[in-house]
């Protein structure tokens, strides 16, 4: 029988540990998950608060401190917290995209040539074997290229060169002016998907997105690392019997882990709070696995911004944001539909939990997206929770 929409979201939230918080330590919850978005600092805690039950957040400050669970520019070209033992692969396996990306455009516009990063990345990163401010590198890129050329050669080689961000300050682990620090990797010289260093590694990402994230399709693989079709087909065709090919809703294919949970549809879901860029909202091509196509707009918007949501019954239903105050001032959440009185009751419970994470951290999280709340349309259901 074909996968129905509803097993699909049942699955996700199965292995995305939101059916139920686990007992999992952070640096295992996090190589669950696979990958949680990290654009904003407080967005990893929050992942964690909903996946962990009896999340610290200290736990993930000593992660973040000792380098267990690493943040650096990997899929989609942007910033994700993951398993420090994950990082080799998936960076390996997004190579041809960051090199691409990275060292072509602004980059190239400087006059500098993939050859000239390749000569100077050993430099940079034996100079960010201890930690260096944004501001050191681009000291050290100036004295390299000159003064024209910095902005460009910093730009390409910060989201190019294998680089963590190293951990500033709290409330977060992270500020909003990073840091960075040697990954303790050789960038690899190649922009090709054939290499097969980066085929081998391509192929344990996919592995280990089923394992987070399955069953997908080819397309919703290629979304989640921003990485070629045609490189995705190749390497599920390589990994033979280590996936199961599975009908979807449409007649599309899905691929998954042989012996991966997919529980049934009916299977209860309780309400969560997502934090921002919740991995969940942006790991598929499809998005409506998890929010309603009405909705879509709502909470990505066009500039990428992706906001803080309300997951009710598995889908997207509204959005919150802290109420702010000296108190923590709880949580202030705008649904999009009707939701029963039963279900405003354990997302009451959910806040206050949230809202003491808050307190103890910083009440003034995702304040500076504040403005999107007042383009949400007329109509929804506000309360102070």
């Amino acid at each position: 029988m074909p996968l129905t929409p509803r097993e699909l979201n049942r699955a996700t939230l199965a292995r995305q540990l939101l059916l139920e918080r686990s007992p999992l330590s952070v640096p295992d919850g996090v190589r669950q998950v696979v990958a949680l978005q990290a654009q904003h600092p407080a967005s990893p805690y929050v992942a964690l608060w909903n996946r962990l039950g009896g999340f610290d957040p200290a736990a993930l400050d000593a992660a973040f401190a000792g380098r267990t669970v690493v943040k650096a520019t990997l899929m989609r070209i942007t910033l994700h917290a993951v398993h420090a033992g994950d990082y080799a692969p998936f960076r390996a396996a997004m190579q041809p995209t960051l090199y691409g990306s990275r060292l072509g455009a602004r980059f190239a516009e400087t006059g500098l040539t993939p050859a000239d990063a390749a000569r100077l990345l050993p430099g940079l990163l034996e100079f960010a074997r201890t930690p260096r401010t944004s501001a050191e590198l681009r000291a050290w890129v100036e004295a390299e290229v000159g003064a024209e050329r910095r902005d460009g050669a910093w730009w390409g080689l910060k989201g190019y060169a294998p680089l963590h961000h190293a951990p500033t300050k709290p409330p977060w682990a992270f500020g909003q002016r990073p840091s960075f620090v040697a990954a303790g990797l050789d960038a690899l010289p190649t922009r090709a998907d054939s290499d097969p260093h980066v085929q081998e590694a391509l192929r344990t990402l996919i592995l280990r997105y089923l394992s987070g994230f399955g069953p997908t399709s080819v397309a919703d693989v290629a979304q989640f690392a921003l990485v070629r079709r045609t490189a995705v087909r190749q390497a599920l065709a390589a990994l033979g019997e280590a996936v199961v090919h599975l009908p979807g809703p449409d007649g599309t294919p899905y691929y998954d882990l042989p012996d991966a949970p997919r529980p049934d549809a009916g299977t209860p879901a309780p309400p969560r709070l997502l934090g921002m860029w919740d991995s969940i909202l942006l790991a598929y091509a499809d998005r409506a696995r998890v929010i309603p196509p009405a909705y879509r707009a709502l909470v990505i918007r066009r500039n990428g911004d992706v906001l803080p949501t309300l997951l009710v019954d598995g889908e997207v239903a509204g959005v919150w944001r802290p109420a702010g105050g000296e108190d923590g001032g709880g949580i202030e959440a705008t649904a999009f539909h009707p939701l029963s009185p039963a279900t405003w009751d354990v997302l009451a419970a959910e806040a206050r939990s949230l809202t003491a994470l808050l307190t103890a951290r910083d009440t003034t999280a995702y304040r500076r997206y504040g403005h999107w709340w007042a383009k949400l349309p007329e109509g929804g259901e506000v309360r102070r929770l």
